[in-house]
């Protein structure tokens, strides 16, 4: 019997899709797993199972103690070596194969429009990048965090956004890395990028001292002193990292 070997454009596909889905809901039966099944003409199980191959190489998994499937391949691996802390790369090339293959799945994806200020004046294709970028940091922050706000545990998307930590114009190089997300409702997002609040190497919450000391109505008491030196919830995968959260203590802070 011939095996009908991943290829390349599959496996790139896959591995994109391994990052949107938390571990415990890879299985032939969730919606993901069946779109992208019939996109590259694989059976659910096939899919399923090659995701649980990318698990087994995941070392955010080994840490915790949790296995994938044991039996990947070399090509499995290679992927993983190409791709594994080169996010841009791989948002970009998946995004790519994901229109030729299915061009309504590929349209164009929104940009926050709070960002769109620091593109202006970019060409087409570098503007284009920079929303495909954005609209993969999202799915891969938001998975991350199984879609709850890590300091609310608000878990209406529509009402999250996949948080910076290093602001996007300040590091070109960490704007996919999603060590540097933080899944966060859309007050506390602006809270943090304002600097009013800070998540700490140590992953507490700290509020700005000078909303600490105002006249403070109950609403903003209820929605950011009372979560003052509380913990945040943290990822099961891509733990945000503590030099980046120290960047943000130090140059973002209100202190």
């Amino acid at each position: 019997m011939i095996r009908n070997l991943w290829q390349r454009d599959e496996l790139i596909l896959a591995f994109n899709l391994y990052y949107q889905i938390p571990f415990g809901k890879i299985n032939a039966k969730n919606p993901q797993v069946l779109a992208l099944a019939q996109l590259i003409g694989r059976s659910p199980g096939a899919v399923s199972f090659k995701l649980s191959n990318f698990a087994s190489l995941d070392p955010s998994l080994k840490q915790r103690g949790i296995a994938g499937a044991s039996h990947g391949s070399k090509a499995d691996l290679a992927i993983w070596n190409e791709f594994y802390n080169n996010w841009e790369a791989l948002a970009i090339e998946s995004e790519q194969l994901l229109a030729k293959l299915s061009p309504a799945e590929a349209a164009e994806p929104e940009t926050n429009l709070i960002e769109l200020p620091l593109v202006e004046g970019l060409e087409r294709e570098q503007l284009r990048r920079v929303r495909v970028n954005q609209h993969f940091f999202r799915k891969i922050v938001l998975a991350a965090y199984d879609q709850r706000c890590c300091i609310t545990g608000l878990n209406i998307p529509s009402l999250l956004n996949a948080s910076h930590i290093v602001p996007w114009a300040h590091a070109a190089k960490q704007r996919v890395n999603p060590h540097n997300g933080l899944c966060l409702n859309a007050l506390h997002d602006r809270a943090f990028d304002r600097g009013l609040i800070t998540i700490t190497p140590n992953y507490q919450i700290h509020v700005a001292s000078a909303l600490i000391k105002s006249s403070a109505n109950s609403a903003t008491n209820d929605l950011l002193l009372a979560y003052d030196q509380r913990q945040i919830e943290l990822p099961t995968r891509f733990q945000p990292d503590p030099a980046f959260l120290h960047y943000h203590n130090q140059h973002i802070f209100q202190g």
